[in-house]
């Protein structure tokens, strides 16, 4: 069976061409982590790759180990699947020694501290949140490749500092760095292009290393990042890079969607397949998404793999308060649970962190679980750190009574009960990471010992492959990028909270925008859109006038009153 097999006439095109510069123009839900895996291993199948000089750089840790988990399913080992940090640290620790005698420099691990004590040092007194801005700007300057100087003259800054202050905090914090021997998430980065820059043999090296290259999200590279993969490129062609403008939503932090756009003239001769089919998304829903960014650059037209008969319009409700806007998303999810749909299937999405706790609040009130996405994540929570340690001593031990019910027994040692505490607090937390556990050893084959299920889950820690808990999940439209849920709730669109009230230019509203777009593709089945005057006597968000609404129902959007009663969507 070939590894094209799978796909369908676009994704089969973009996976077949492996040679020479390609772009993937790839949609939401259109399946380019499918097609990224399938061209790789059709590479390795037919001989034109050899996995050891294959790099495929991936923008998290997480989506690096779903993508080396899809390639060992397919019998593909050996690739590296890295993100850009992660390969350029393992170029620097590798070469470092042997260019200068001694180890490569540590890592900071905390930036806001390091900058707190070039603060004292200079005898200013920022707080925490300025000293976190401070450290954002520091961040924006390295990727953006510019110097401390060429910064001064940037036209940007934070809120209360002077730019004089401001450039003397970032002086005395690159000293305090360079005396203790060490550098931040940036400088690793801009270490090693100098290295590939400067040391011709370290270059000659690389080259020999990887020859093929895949770059996903390739819209969210920044100036720092792109010049890093043109160092390793040399003079070579083979790269192939998958990304979609209409999901550039990290300009704030330097990604720069020009060189996806700009890529046909780099490449004059590249390869470019735009995959437009859609399958996560019904057509209702891929609607209001494809109107939300009609006319932007580089922006595709979602289609969906098929029509389903009874879809569902997505919807658009306006309330008074934030209070009454959560209670009716928390009576419509309520609805929607009692109907037999997983609260695993639901999410909920906002714009920024302070607009959670009153949505928060009103689940609870009903006893619904929540899960916030950008917390701890799942295998550093620390009940289970406790679970896998303690099942990985059990699995030494003898054992009479079978796998199943002694990871039952370890679990309820630990605190697992039959029946969950109240929705909302760490104890709740607790329970349903306890109970995804005790789910992956229920659907674990019947023929797993407690070794194989420990060493498992110590590979999925790895790799970030976290479990699916039974919680409605709660996100900001930035954490909620990738992912997907069949029911989505996208609260607060009104004006100052989307778009957000500090993004004034052409540009920034733009970003909002295709923020915003995010959110609309994150849904599958069903979509519903809220918004609140609150305190603030807001407007709906502009973005609602651009997509359309109707209270009769023939538009993208229809209208629904707050007063309605909440029904659950068709399963």
């Amino acid at each position: 069976m070939s590894a094209l097999d799978a796909l369908d006439e676009r994704q089969r095109e973009a996976a077949s061409v492996l040679r020479g510069p390609v772009a993937v123009l790839a949609g939401a839900g259109t399946g380019k982590t499918r097609v990224i895996t399938h061209r790789i291993a059709h590479g390795v199948d037919t001989g034109a790759y050899s996995p050891s000089r294959v790099l495929a750089v991936t923008f998290t840790a997480k989506a690096a180990g779903e993508l080396r988990g899809r390639l060992r399913a397919m019998g593909v080992s050996g690739v590296s699947a890295r993100t850009f940090h992660a390969a350029a640290l393992a170029q620097l620790n590798f070469f470092w020694p042997t260019l200068t005698g001694s180890p490569a420099p540590s890592i900071i691990d905390n930036k806001v501290r390091l900058l707190g004590q070039a603060a004292d040092g200079l005898r200013m007194r920022p707080n925490t949140a300025t000293l976190r801005d401070i450290a954002s700007e520091i961040e924006w300057r390295k990727v953006s490749m510019l110097s401390i100087d060429q910064y001064a003259t940037a036209g940007r800054g934070v809120s209360g500092v002077g730019i004089d202050d401001l450039v003397s905090l970032q002086r005395s914090y690159e000293r305090l760095k360079d005396e203790r021997r060490q550098l931040d998430f940036e400088d690793v980065l801009l270490a090693c292009a100098g290295m590939l820059e400067t040391e011709p043999r370290v270059a000659r090296a690389v080259h020999e290393q990887y020859r093929h290259f895949t770059v996903d999200e390739f819209q969210d590279v920044s100036p720092l990042q792109h010049r890093v993969l043109e160092l390793w490129l040399g003079d070579r062609r083979d790269l192939c890079v998958v990304g979609d403008a209409s999901q550039t939503i990290y300009s704030f932090a330097g990604a720069d969607q020009r060189y996806l756009l700009e890529f046909e003239r780099r490449w004059p001769d590249a390869n470019v397949v735009r995959l437009e089919t859609n399958y996560r998304s019904q057509a209702p829903i891929l609607t209001v998404a494809n109107a939300l960014m009609r006319g932007r650059p580089g922006a595709l037209e979602l289609v969906p793999a098929r029509e389903a008969l009874t879809a569902e319009a997505p919807t658009v409700t306006g309330f008074e308060t934030e209070t009454e806007e959560a209670e009716a998303i928390a009576a419509r999810i309520a609805a929607t649970i009692e109907a037999g749909i997983p609260a695993s299937d639901i999410a909920i999405l906002y714009r920024a962190h302070a607009q959670s706790a009153v949505i928060q609040q009103a689940l609870a009130a009903r006893g619904i679980p929540t899960s916030v996405l950008g917390g701890t994540r799942f295998f550093d929570m620390p009940e289970v750190r406790q679970a896998i340690l303690a099942l990985r001593g059990a699995s030494v031990a003898p054992n009479a009574v079978g796998f199943l019910p002694t990871v039952r027994d370890v679990l309820r040692s630990l605190g697992l009960t039959e029946e969950p505490p109240a929705a909302g607090g760490a104890q709740r937390d607790g329970w349903e990471a306890r109970r995804a556990i005790l789910r992956l050893a229920e659907e674990a084959p019947g023929e797993t010992t407690l070794r194989e299920f420990s060493e498992a889950l110590m590979a999925r820690a790895k790799d970030q492959h976290e479990p699916t808990m039974r919680t409605v999940t709660l996100s900001t439209l930035h954490a909620a990028k990738g992912l997907e849920w069949p029911h989505v709730h996208l609260a607060g669109w009104a004006e100052g909270a989307l778009p957000i009230s500090y993004a004034t230019g052409f540009e920034a509203i733009d970003e909002e925008r295709r923020l915003a777009y995010v959110g609309v593709t994150r849904a599958a089945r069903t979509l519903s859109v809220t918004w609140a005057r609150g305190r603030m006597q807001r407007d709906p968000s502009r973005f609602l006038e651009e997509i359309g609404t109707t209270r009769r129902g023939t538009g993208i959007l229809r209208e629904t009153s707050p007063n309605a009663r909440p029904g659950a969507p068709r399963r």
